[in-house]
């Protein structure tokens, strides 16, 4: 199963599995907190490092409970998920609690926001999220540049509504994103019309790279638009590759994380051969790299 299907399945399976009292109020901390006074990566505090569950995703869906405790002896802090293998909220909830991890971020597909939003929002806030992600959009809604601003006004509504319920819309690029649509790249066109109050981003850095962007003048262009980001490498041939296998230069990156805005990472990989090693050799390099940036 691809990506889309996965998260549209456990999506659908997750709609209505709870109600509760949308309570996501540490957004602002998390952001200032993230921010330094040079525009470095830690604002003087050490790096909450997450996974993007998509990841682990066999691993998850044969034991959930015991693949978080793994997540968390590694030595990572956060979560993102992508479906909740058929648990309730208070089932991942507790899971999440005996862990010791939080899950601060969920993606969900385009006909979740457009026709479940409400009842998502309370999902989200049983579990404990503070933001919900928009992945992907397929070709269809995305071919011409008018396809691309009307897209941001969808984006906007969806961020006024999970504004109204405490919590935060993001946007996840996909190569597609960095590659021209009508003369400009859609990750720039919805950078620009989307408000800044109700809509962040999750920047990619493989999808990124991989569509012909960088980062960097990103960061530069859109200062504090990028709240989350994917750690995930790309080596000189263009294969997805653990952090710190490719040539993506993730000290630049993250030295200027504070000008971008980050305060969530989550490490990816989409394909990974050995996942368990996978996530454990990138959060290797990243404290790594950590340590020697100071």
């Amino acid at each position: 199963m691809d990506r889309r299907a996965f998260v549209r399945s456990s999506a659908g399976a997750a709609a209505g599995l709870c109600l509760g009292s949308v309570a996501c109020g540490s957004g602002e901390a998390a952001r200032a907190d993230a921010e330094a006074p040079d525009g470095g990566a830690r604002g003087g505090r050490a790096m909450r490092w997450g996974v993007q569950l998509y990841t682990l995703r066999a691993l998850m869906a044969e034991d959930l409970e015991g693949t978080l405790a793994e997540v968390a002896a590694i030595g990572y802090r956060e979560v993102e998920f992508a479906g909740y293998f058929d648990r309730s909220p208070a089932e991942v909830r507790e899971a999440l609690a005996a862990a010791g991890l939080s899950a601060p971020a969920t993606h969900l597909p385009l006909d979740t926001f457009r026709n479940q939003l409400g009842p998502t929002l309370e999902t989200a806030a049983a579990i404990g999220h503070e933001y919900l992600v928009l992945p992907w959009v397929d070709a269809e809604e995305r071919a011409h540049a008018s396809d691309i601003e009307r897209l941001a006004d969808e984006l906007n509504a969806f961020g006024a509504g999970c504004a109204a319920a405490g919590a935060r819309f993001a946007y996840h690029n996909q190569a597609y994103d960095l590659m021209p649509v009508g003369g400009a790249p859609p990750l720039r066109t919805l950078l620009e019309r989307t408000e800044p109050d109700v809509v962040t981003f999750e920047l990619d850095i493989y999808w990124a790279v991989d569509g012909g962007g960088d980062p960097l003048e990103y960061f530069e262009a859109y200062p504090g638009r990028f709240e989350l980001c994917h750690l995930k490498d790309r080596d000189t041939e263009g294969r997805m590759v653990d952090v710190g296998d490719g040539a993506i230069d993730f000290a630049a990156i993250l030295g200027r994380a504070g000008a971008a805005g980050l305060s969530h990472y989550f490490v990816e990989h989409d394909t990974p051969e050995d996942p368990r090693g996978s996530v454990a050799a990138s959060f290797r390099h990243l404290t790594a790299l950590e340590r020697r940036m100071g």
